[in-house]
């Protein structure tokens, strides 16, 4: 999928639950609006969208799009753009992971989320360690 970023992370024993917290919180600062699922076996979804200029480039019912999935020993966050979904925190992950959460984008919106991507990326690889 284009602009999409996975990063898998092992042996680094991570509170899973933290870490999307964390994820949140930076997103918030960033001056993102920031709406999450509610953890469950298949992982923690996280979504985030801004407003602005960059209505102009990203529809407004799309979203950077977050999985945080697997074990504190052995988990995957993946980043994309994906389509904004309204009350995300009383929905089921499993639900999520068979709708069009993760959307293949443009090249304007690829752009912007390559950039937000790396910037999440790194921040992300400092929470864990």
């Amino acid at each position: 999928m284009i602009g999409e970023k996975v990063q898998h992370f092992q042996n680094k024993n991570t509170d899973l639950g933290s870490l999307a917290a964390k994820i949140s919180q930076a997103l918030t600062s960033d001056g993102f609006s920031v709406q999450s699922s509610a953890p469950s076996k298949h992982g923690t979804v996280i979504q985030a969208k801004k407003g602005g200029f960059l209505a102009g480039v990203v529809d407004a019912d799309r979203a950077l799009t977050i999985l945080v999935q697997g074990e504190p020993d052995d988990f995957t966050v993946r980043i994309s753009i994906g389509k904004w979904l309204e009350h995300l925190g009383i929905m089921a992950v499993e639900t999520l992971l068979l709708s069009s959460l993760f959307l293949v984008v443009d090249v304007a919106e690829s752009a912007w989320n390559l950039e937000i991507e790396d910037r999440l990326a790194k921040q992300i690889e400092a929470a864990v360690g």
